[in-house]
Order: C-alpha cells, then structure tokens, then sequence
C-alpha cells in the first residue's frame, strides 16, 4: 500500500532562489485512509527570521539558536520519507525550499519525491470555494486544526486531512470510472494538471494508461 509523504515548510519569508531559508520542516505519513506517523524539526541555517514572520509563525530567532543545523535536518527528513511521494499545499513553494535546501545539505534527489499539491487538486474539485488557502479549506471541509496555524507540524497534519478528503472524494465522484483502481499520488498528480473541464477524460485516461502497463 502507498505511503505518502504530505511536507510543510516554515522559512524566513523570502523564496530561496531570494536568500530565504527554512526554519521548521513537518513530514506527516498517509497510508490507506489514514496518517501513520509524523516528524518534525526546526532547523538552523544562520538565517534572520525578520519580527513580522517571527509574528505569523511564533518561530524566534532565539529559538532557532538551539535547533540542529539545516543539513542536518534534511538528511534525517530524507530518511523519513525515504521511497514516499509528497503532497504540501501551495506545493510550488515547498517544492523550493525542499530542493533548495537538499542541494544544499549535498543530498542527492530520492526519485520517488514528486510533489502534488492540494491547492490545485481543491481548486478541480471543489471551484465554488470562496478561497482555496488552507484555512478556508478547513472552513470549508469543517477539518479541526491541531496546533498554531503557521507552524509546520499543525500546517502538514491538516493538510493531510485535506488530502484525504481529496481521495475520498474523486473516488465518490469518479466511482464508475475508476473501477477498482486507487486513488493513488500519480492519479493525482495527473488531476492536478488536467483542466477542470477534463476531469473526467484525464482520469479515464490515467486509469487507462496504468491497465496497460500492468
């Protein structure tokens, strides 16, 4: 059974490719219907984290001074998600700060880390949303957050259960077309791509390639 990887990053506010840095990384685990384990860090890069994201995130400076250094965190990041494909929110963004910060630490790219991303599969399956943003989605989805908003640990386990409302729903929606495949990371990254209109041919057309292939 898949194991997914859903990723949030904390940063210094800027994107890396403009000097900014993480400052806290959460990896929460999704298999089947459920989250089976969670890990997270802050982590040090020499990096000033300015007063107005010191605000949103609650994260210090002073904090960060005692946290592990940053390729330190990445490798141990890289071993607990080691072989799973990822999911963030806004994942254009994490997606960085993840690649940005393994390059970094020397990590080389585990091949099985592609990123989907909630934000985009929301906006397909649920367009009539006022806002696509994470905590609209929670509004919306009536999903209980779990901790400060902004910090990666309560930012990934939401996200998380965003992304089983996600699953759930293309399968109830799309139960004739799918048969018995699952609603897998590579079915949605392909949704993610597909325009709304296309919905349904996309999936079709997935599920369609994987048969065969099998």
């Amino acid at each position: 059974m898949e194991t997914i990887a859903v990723v949030d990053f904390e940063t210094t506010g800027l994107g890396p490719t403009s000097g900014g840095r993480a400052t806290e990384i959460a990896a929460v685990l999704v298999r089947g219907g459920e989250v089976v384990d969670s890990w997270s860090s802050l982590m040090n890069s020499g990096s000033w984290v300015p007063p107005h994201i010191q605000a949103l995130t609650g994260i210090t400076n002073e904090m960060l001074e005692g946290a592990p250094d940053s390729a330190t965190v990445m490798r141990e990041l890289t071993r607990f998600t080691a072989g799973c494909p990822l999911v963030a929110h806004n994942a254009a963004f994490d997606r960085g700060f993840w690649q940005a910060e393994m390059q970094r630490a020397g990590i080389a790219p585990d091949p099985a880390h592609e990123f989907a991303c909630t934000v985009l599969l929301s906006r397909r399956l649920w367009p009539e949303a006022k806002s696509h943003a994470l905590g609209a989605m929670t509004s919306f989805h009536g999903i209980r957050f779990d901790g400060r908003a902004h910090r990666a640990m309560a930012d990934a386990r939401v996200t998380a259960q965003l992304l089983l409302k996600v699953r759930e729903e293309i399968a109830r929606r799309f139960a004739l077309d799918l048969g018995d495949a699952d609603v897998d990371h590579a079915l949605l990254a392909t949704l993610q791509r597909t325009p709304l209109r296309w919905l349904r041919r996309g999936l079709v057309e997935h599920v369609k390639a994987q048969r065969q292939t099998a």
